[in-house]
């Protein structure tokens, strides 16, 4: 193995040092990603707050794993072209436009994947205008709260509402959402008066 690597030129060596180097860091990265060690700072426990605004990661093209990325490729590309009797400034091109291809691959990947992630947090907001039927009964002029089935973000629910009617509003009846309170209750009106 000495006498292999000691045959090659100062430029093999650079790319292979490079590549083996890069590779080990990162396929580590990636085996931690793939467990869930990669938390970013967060510590974990229950959170259950809303977050206004977009919660996803920005477009991140320079990060570590897109720089282990970018080592990676160039140098094992850079092997290849040299393999190949590639020149040296063909090869340096070749190999910084894979690495630039690696980087611009992974920083999307890892963009569009933490768009798919959603906290699981019911937003109330979600509610309104929504219609749904009564589950336990509501008394009038908000007397009593009651519930109603309601399809909030994709899930139906059963949530506590009240209501501004004059009458109650009994099992069955169909409901839309028009106010939420600080305190989350809904408050509901008879659709078809």
């Amino acid at each position: 193995m000495q006498e292999w690597f000691h045959a090659l030129t100062i430029f093999e060596k650079v790319y292979w040092v490079v590549a083996l180097i890069a590779s080990v860091i990162f396929v580590v990265l990636l085996v931690i990603t793939l467990i869930g060690g990669d938390t970013d700072g967060i510590d974990s426990g229950d959170v259950d707050m809303d977050i206004e605004g977009d919660t996803g990661i920005e477009f991140q093209f320079l990060s570590f794993k897109n720089l282990m990325g970018f080592l990676t490729i160039f140098g094992w590309s850079g092997i290849a072209c040299l393999d190949g009797g590639l020149s040296k400034t063909l090869t340096v091109i070749i190999s910084v436009i894979c690495g630039l291809l690696m980087m611009v691959g992974m920083a999307a990947l890892f963009y569009y994947l933490g768009k798919l992630q959603s906290s699981g947090t019911l937003k109330l907001a979600n509610a309104l205008n929504q219609v749904g039927e009564v589950y336990l009964t509501i008394g009038a002029d908000r007397s009593k709260i009651g519930k109603v089935s309601i399809n909030v973000q994709g899930t139906l629910r059963e949530l506590d509402a009240l209501t501004d009617e004059q009458n109650n509003l009994e099992m069955g009846n169909v409901v839309r959402v028009k106010e939420v309170t600080d305190n989350g209750i809904l408050i509901v009106e008879l659709l078809n008066k």
